[in-house]
């Protein structure tokens, strides 16, 4: 599976680098393309002072100023990953939802490595996993 690496931060809606430990994972989301004008990606409008405004409840193209729900375009859109696996030392990519799940009692993006797998979760920077206690608590 060949995926595209994005050129510039301008195509991303999310981008991470990470390492910890054996933990090797760099994962983007590009934009979509405008679907009225197929030359513009949807993206979050931007506020006045040029920062895009992201409390906002919908998507907007950059060039034709288009605008979708963002339940509507965030269903649609897809986290690639490029990864070390930490437990077998796999090194892959793949392709998965751009929705965060439960993972280790902490919201993450989920993918499988491939070669064992087992599940390995994105959390957000700086946010470590909630394990159980092994007293069963």
């Amino acid at each position: 599976m060949a995926l595209t690496f994005p050129e510039s931060m301008d195509e991303c809606l999310y981008f991470t680098r990470r390492v910890e430990g054996k933990l090797r994972i760099i994962a983007w989301v590009l934009r979509p393309h405008c679907p009225a004008c197929a030359e513009g990606r949807i993206g979050k409008p931007i506020k006045k002072d040029g920062k895009p405004y992201r409390k906002s409840p919908f998507y907007a193209c950059s060039s034709c100023g288009h605008e979708m729900l963002g339940r509507d375009v965030e269903a649609e859109l897809k986290l690639e990953v490029q990864y070390t696996c930490p437990h077998c030392g796999h090194s892959g990519e793949t392709i998965t939802g751009y929705q965060r799940k439960v993972f280790e009692g902490v919201p993450a993006y989920v993918f499988q490595c491939d070669s064992c797998n087992r599940k390995i979760g994105i959390t957000k920077k700086m946010k470590g996993s909630k394990k159980r206690d092994s007293k069963g608590k």
